[in-house]
């Protein structure tokens, strides 16, 4: 199965049931008066973010999600009952929308947290209800309102505490593989990334979700490419780690092509703590690396790690200073890191998912 991170649905919730008309029919009672119940409530739908999921693979294949109606009121007073809700399980991080796909109806962030998107439709009065001094044996009774019916989108965005971003070839998946357990497909060739993948990074017994998404070229954000559909998955992540290959001719230039196509994106990802990394700096002899290195420290206004993921040069270095960053953010918001926890397979583990994934598609 594949990754996938947006979805339509249509959901309908219960109408409710009708109130019923009826009056007491019995041996030697005379004037029994009515005794219709009310119709119970319509069944609502619910929206709720579970642990163990990391994609929407399975709204691919149920795209229609119907409460129950409320059962009718009887006589001898008797209730109807709600109608049964229904829940949609989603991943934490979903967001949901109206159906023009702008309008936000909820965000779903935290484990255990529940919505109700549809609200179940009241039950109508029995004739019970209207009697009166004045009219003491109404005749009728009120039917069910209609529930809602609506469709929307479901839109999710991974929870990570770090974002890897860079062009094609920058090594993110490299970087993933050789700090955490997922198992990336890795090749000597751009755009082998094709979905997000997840990893936990452990780096002095601190434990920091790091999430890998495909590459940007220029002009990603008018669809070039990939686009950047998928930069939502680091729009929540606390800091970001911008890797530039060495091997890139002019890597000033790679680091302000990635950098214009965040900005272009917007929602704010420019304004996040960014970590500048030279990459695959085994491949240069040191003349080289110093000249790249300065050329890379004017285009970022910061002096860029060196690193390379298959030496080890550099590793600990750059995710100590990433989990610097995500404490210092977290501490200033009261928050915890992401919570690192084994998520059922959906063709993205995470390090603690001892599982292969080599059906999954990564940048090399």
């Amino acid at each position: 199965m594949k990754f996938l991170d947006e979805a339509k649905v249509y959901i309908r919730s219960g109408d409710g049931g009708a109130g019923s008309v009826s009056f007491r029919r019995e041996k030697f009672i005379e004037f029994g008066g009515p005794d219709g119940g009310d119709g119970g409530r319509g069944g609502d739908v619910w929206a709720e973010a579970v642990n163990g999921l990391n994609t929407l693979i399975d709204f691919r294949y149920q795209q229609h999600f119907k409460a129950t109606i409320g059962t009718h009121g009887m006589g001898r007073n008797r209730a109807g009952a709600k109608g049964a809700d229904v829940t949609l399980k989603v991943p934490v991080g979903t967001q949901i929308f109206e159906e023009d796909g702008e309008t936000l109806i909820c965000d779903l962030t935290q484990e255990g947290q529940r919505f109700r998107v549809a609200a179940g439709g009241n039950g109508g009065f029995g004739n019970a209800y209207f009697k009166s001094p004045t009219n003491q044996a109404p005749d009728w009774a009120n039917p069910g309102l209609p529930g809602e019916e609506k469709t929307v989108w479901l839109r999710l965005k991974l929870i990570a505490d770090a974002g890897l971003v860079g062009l094609p070839t920058a090594g993110k998946s490299t970087f993933l593989a050789s700090v955490t357990r997922a198992r990336p497909k890795i090749a000597n060739y751009p755009f082998t990334t094709l979905h997000p993948n997840l990893g936990v990074a452990t780096i002095d017994s601190q434990e920091f979700i790091l999430a890998d998404i495909p590459g940007l070229i220029e002009g990603a954000h008018e669809g070039v490419g990939i686009g950047d559909r998928f930069l939502g998955h680091v729009e929540r992540t606390r800091v970001l780690l911008h890797l530039v290959s060495a091997q890139e001719e002019k890597v000033g230039k790679a680091y302000k092509t990635v950098k214009h196509e965040l900005e272009a994106y917007g929602n704010d990802i420019t304004d996040k703590p960014e970590i500048v990394a030279l990459s695959q700096i085994d491949v240069l002899d040191e003349a080289t690396l110093k000249k790249k290195t300065q050329e890379l420290k004017r285009a970022c206004g910061k002096t860029p790690f060196r690193i390379s993921a298959v030496t080890g040069s550099g590793m600990t270095e750059v995710l100590r200073a990433l989990r610097d960053v995500i404490i210092e953010a977290n501490a200033d918001i009261g928050e915890k890191p992401a919570k690192a926890v084994k998520m059922r397979h959906r063709d993205m583990p995470v390090a603690d998912d001892e599982s292969d994934a080599e059906d999954q598609d990564s940048d090399a």
